[in-house]
């Protein structure tokens, strides 16, 4: 079933005679973005712009459209794309639960195995709600361990650290079959009258030992991190890892929180098993292993399945969710290719997908899926491309909800707030160091709407000018 849907009909074929690399396009810049991209320091070769009135034959604007280049997040459009296209929108993950042992008087004598599915967003409130079902089942004490099936993925060992070298940022989190929580703990600080900043821990995972030596500064609210320092601390005897903050924190400064990763995913999840399971009076002292899968025929006792893809990508693309498109990009391999996901079948399957819907795909390197690397590459023209093709498809309103809105909320909650374009625009963005980029889609008001794509790769097109260049290049399109 999942292999049939990008299956490409013949009609959309014809699409591409007028957007294939040789057409009749606009070319050149028009004054006001060649003086905007000069006044802003850029050289003009190193910005690529697409801008086309849906229906239209050829593009308003097409500059350096056919040169690869480094689309940070926007190549979750991409994986998105392929995703709703290769599993469909009401596409559920599931996590199933399994007694490896029998269960009287309400206690379970043996493991409980947790088997994982690549759920992209399986949540505290959604693991909540897994345990929860467990104890509705009348199980009430487990007397063995979690034993964690973890086949659904087989991927290589990965560096948190190795792109940016903060290995417990968020954004840096690893796919895993049973990510929970995005394997995240957020650390709120909280001021007090006259003495030291308050941290709490959500989840409060039991195991984590938390040392607050915050101060307080009469200051105003500013600094990096709000001056505080993070740091994540091993402890002896195979004890699980600490987190130390130190700083100074600004006396004007309000509420804040720092986001970060600090246990291995499957401490992490028999750490906020052990917390919920408490919670819903259940008993459970032991520890977790890796094994393998149930038996055959053994049927789960508890399945929960995730939110429905449509509803998960707004997350992913509002929200620039890196491990969840990752995690998107690998189920879809193992749908496609057969499970175990691997990263090289998640590839060959997005790149299958957009093949068979006329995309041309010759130099795209998409490595990880969510654009979160230096090596990533696609040109101005297959954004477009892909752009177009989306609209034609029966999950178009899931992928053009699944964006930002200017003004409105995600990534751009905070641009076109106060102009014309405000709530008619939906839009990806992409940042990384030397690299601004954006696409979607335009409406504005009584004309059609327009497909936009702006690549700037330069060295400056993080500080600023990268993002000037794009504000240019969309007001411009939505006056045309």
């Amino acid at each position: 079933m999942v292999r049939q849907r990008v299956l490409c009909g013949l009609w959309l074929c014809g699409l591409w005679l007028l957007l294939v690399p040789g057409s009749g396009v606009a070319a050149g810049l028009p004054d006001a973005l060649a003086q905007a991209v000069d006044r802003l320091g850029v050289d003009r070769e190193q910005v690529s712009i697409w801008v086309q009135r849906v229906g239209e034959p050829e593009p308003l604007l097409a500059h350096q459209v056919d040169t690869a280049r480094n689309p940070a997040s926007v190549l979750k459009l991409v994986t998105s794309f392929a995703a709703l296209e290769g599993l469909g929108p009401d596409y559920r993950w599931r996590t199933e639960l399994y007694a490896l042992g029998p269960v009287r008087d309400g206690v379970l004598e043996g493991d409980l195995l947790i088997r994982g599915g690549g759920d992209p967003f399986l949540v505290t409130e959604e693991f909540w709600k897994l345990t929860g079902a467990l104890r509705r089942q009348g199980v009430r004490e487990i007397t063995g361990d979690l034993v964690y099936d973890l086949s659904y993925f087989n991927l290589y060992p990965e560096d948190p650290g190795a792109f940016d070298g903060r290995p417990h940022r968020a954004y840096n989190q690893p796919p895993h079959p049973l990510l929970v929580n995005f394997n995240a703990i957020s650390f709120e600080i909280k001021p007090t009258t006259g003495g030291a900043p308050r941290v709490v821990a959500d989840p409060p995972l039991p195991g984590l030992t938390l040392d607050n030596r915050l101060g307080l500064r009469q200051s105003g609210c500013g600094g990096f991190q709000r001056g505080i320092a993070f740091q994540v601390v091993e402890q002896p005897g195979g004890s699980l890892p600490g987190v130390l903050l130190e700083g100074r924190y600004p006396s004007h400064c309000d509420e804040w929180r720092l986001v970060r990763t600090v246990l291995p995913v499957e401490d992490y999840v028999h750490q906020l098993f052990t917390l919920l399971w408490g919670q819903w009076g259940g008993i459970f002292a032991g520890g977790w292993r890796e094994g393998r899968g149930p038996a055959p025929g053994a049927e789960p006792v508890v399945v929960h399945e995730s939110p429905p893809l449509g509803q998960l990508l707004r997350l992913v693309n509002k929200y620039s969710n890196n491990v969840m498109t990752r995690h998107l990009k690998l189920t879809l391999g193992a749908e496609h290719y057969g499970a175990p996901a691997t990263s090289e079948k998640g590839r060959r399957s997005v790149l299958d997908v957009l093949h068979a819907h006329g995309i041309d795909t010759a130099g795209i390197v998409f490595d990880n899926g969510a654009g979160l690397s230096r090596d990533t590459r696609i040109t101005a023209r297959q954004v477009a491309q892909l752009l177009t093709v989306a609209r034609e498809r029966p999950w178009m309103a899931e992928f053009v909800s699944s964006l930002a809105i200017a003004g409105t909320d995600g990534t751009m909650g905070r641009r076109f707030q106060d102009g014309p374009e405000r709530g008619r625009m939906h839009l990806k963005t992409g940042h990384l160091n030397d690299v601004a980029a954006i696409a979607g889609y335009l409406h504005p008001p009584g004309a059609e709407p327009l497909v936009a794509v702006v690549l700037v790769n330069h060295p400056d097109a993080h500080r600023g000018a990268g993002r000037g260049i794009q504000e240019a290049v969309l007001r411009w399109a939505f006056a045309q």
